[in-house]
């Protein structure tokens, strides 16, 4: 059985097209998860809306709890990483991370990168070899394969790879980063751009990522659970 851990960090609680001022990031990931569902029922999938739930921010106690070795862990160190335990164990145990998010001022949500401090963590989710101070970072989650499915809105066009507005996408790019740094390397990206303009421009980026998605779909089912799969 594949596990899916699915994010949704867009502070618009609605979808796009169906609810006042819904959010086109959370299209995408309900488009994901739904047609997942459809060829893979049985397949284990935990939610998480850090759009409205948003995770916690770090602060100097859990700072010092995570850069503690967990042998020497007071009692409140561990209620301080509670919720970093919880987030890293979905983590962990997810074959497939879907993260769908705005783009916010060229940047994540403050609720995604509030995900991103609590699931690296020392220990965890990335080790320290002093043997090697060329390049001392371990990354803990390379130990089986595991695919992150990057779902994206933005309001303007050409922040994509090659285009215009590229160098001021600082979104993909640096989820990409503490994914890989994690030992999480098989990345998928899929975006709808013109949020801000509408019409046809938006209409023709959405009907172009819901067609990606469903490839993406078949794509991942056919490579985690090949004999699963409908033809």
């Amino acid at each position: 059985m594949t596990h899916l851990l699915y994010l949704d960090a867009s502070a618009r609680p609605g979808l796009a097209g169906k609810d006042e001022h819904g959010s086109h990031s959370r299209n995408l990931t309900h488009r994901f998860v739904s047609q997942w569902r459809a060829g893979r029922a049985q397949d284990a999938i935990v939610y998480r809306d850090i759009g409205q739930n948003p995770p916690s921010i770090i602060n100097h106690d859990w700072i010092a709890a995570s850069f503690t070795a967990e042998e020497r862990h007071e009692p409140w160190m561990q209620e301080t990483l509670a919720e970093s335990d919880l987030l890293v164990d979905e983590l962990v145990a997810a074959d497939v991370l879907v993260i769908g998010t705005p783009l916010y001022n060229f940047g994540m949500p403050a609720s995604l990168k509030a995900w991103i401090d609590q699931i690296v963590r020392p220990g965890r989710t990335v080790a320290l070899d002093d043997s090697n101070p060329a390049d001392p970072y371990v990354p803990l989650l390379a130990d089986r394969p595991r695919h992150a499915v990057i779902l994206t809105a933005r309001g303007g066009i050409g922040f994509g790879p090659g285009g215009e507005m590229a160098h001021m996408n600082h979104l993909e790019p640096n989820l990409v980063t503490a994914l890989n740094f994690i030992g999480i390397t098989r990345i998928h990206q899929v975006a709808i751009e013109g949020q801000e303009i509408g019409g046809e421009v938006l209409a023709a980026s959405v009907a172009q990522a819901l067609r990606e998605v469903d490839g993406l779909v078949r794509q991942l089912q056919e490579v985690l659970e090949p004999s699963a799969v409908p033809a």
